[in-house]
This record gives C-alpha cells, structure tokens and sequence, in this order.
C-alpha cells in the first residue's frame, strides 16, 4: 500500500475508533489506550496525527458535523418536512446528538473550528430565509452585525425547528416519562414524526395562516 493510502487509512481508523470513545465517555472519560487499541495503533500514532486528545476530539467533531450537512443537506422551501428530515437524520445517527452534547459540557466559551461552523449556520439561515419568503433585496438602517431583522427571525425559526427536531433523540427519557409507551409501540416512531412536521407546519406558517 502507498504511504499516502496508508496514512489516509490510519487516520480514518483513528478518528472511526475515537468517535465511538468520545460518544460513550465524552472528552474527559475517554481514555486514548482504548481509541488505540480499538484502531490497532499505538498511542503515540495518535499524538502523531492529532497532537493531543483534545485536538483529536476537535476532529471528530468536525468529522461528524460534515457528515451530517452532507446528509441532511440545505433547507428546503418545504420547512416543516426539512425539521423532519433533521428528526430522520438524527434518529438514525444518535451518536452525533450525544458528540453536540459532551462538547457542549466541555468547553466554556469558543469552541474550535468556531468561525467555519458559524459560516455554515449562516448559509442555513441565509436559505431559510429565501424560503420564508422574508428576504429584503435591499438592507435597512436597522441592520445589525448578525443581518437583517429578516435574518434574525430565520436564525429563530432554524433554531426553532432544530430544537423541535431533536429533543426526542436527544432526550429519550423525557420522551418516555411524557409518552410513556406510545413512543415504542408500532408506528409511534412515524406518528411522533408526523407530528413534529404538522407543528413545523404552523410554526412556519403566515400568523394569518396559523390562526385557522
């Protein structure tokens, strides 16, 4: 095998075998002897790719996140059933929810990669904006630093529908405690779908709209 492939390939092992670690353990439960030993490494292959654990986390990080806008891909003019695709993706890939969430109890403050993620959310709310139909062609005396007010009120909604999305992945004792079997049962998984894309639905939808 070339060098080259071989790096590609020890770096892919690496990070695969991270993510599982960090997923279960977070950033300080997770011991860099099991991520070496699951990808058939020694530990100092692991400083030699990523310089230190936290920088390896990092990668993974941002590993997991590109996957998943690849996956779930822009908003669509259809914003109920884009919260349900969040719901799907999220659903299928849990591992990512409790990646967010280790990282969230983490860091106190920036967090790496910050201006690139930014940039990323920013395009979303940029297209969900197009897809309210609020977009401004021209900018106001009232824009701010974050974008018009037409901006801020998407950057709301996408955080709206991303919270309504993923709560219960991301908190399935909840869901339990409020649904209790239902949840589990045949078909609850589609009508709790249904469900969140009928509440995007209004939420999305003009106040005239909404209030029929």
């Amino acid at each position: 095998m070339p060098r080259t492939e071989h790096l590609v390939g020890t770096r892919a092992l690496l990070l695969a075998a991270a993510r599982d670690e960090f997923a279960a353990h977070g950033m300080g439960g997770a011991r860099v002897g099991r991520i070496a030993e699951q990808a058939g490494v020694s530990k100092e292959r692991i400083y030699g790719y990523f310089g230190s654990k936290e920088k390896l986390f990092a990668a993974v990080i941002s590993e997991a996140l590109t996957e998943h806008a690849t996956l779930l891909g822009p908003p669509s003019a259809d914003l109920a059933e884009y919260a349900g695709r969040i719901y799907d993706l999220h659903r299928r890939n849990p591992q990512l929810l409790r990646l967010m969430m280790w990282e969230a109890l983490y860091y106190d403050g920036g967090l790496p990669n910050e201006q690139p993620r930014t940039a990323r959310y920013r395009g979303m709310v940029a297209t969900l904006s197009e897809a309210l139909g609020s977009q401004t062609e021209t900018e106001t005396e009232t824009e701010t630093e974050s974008g018009s007010e037409s901006d801020t009120e998407a950057a709301s909604t996408l955080l709206a529908l991303i919270g309504l999305a993923i709560l219960p992945t991301a908190f399935p004792q909840i869901t339990r405690l409020i649904l209790g079997t239902t949840a589990d049962a045949p078909g609850g998984d589609d009508e709790l779908r249904a469900h969140i894309v009928r509440l995007a639905r209004r939420m999305v939808a003009p106040s005239s709209d909404a209030l029929t």
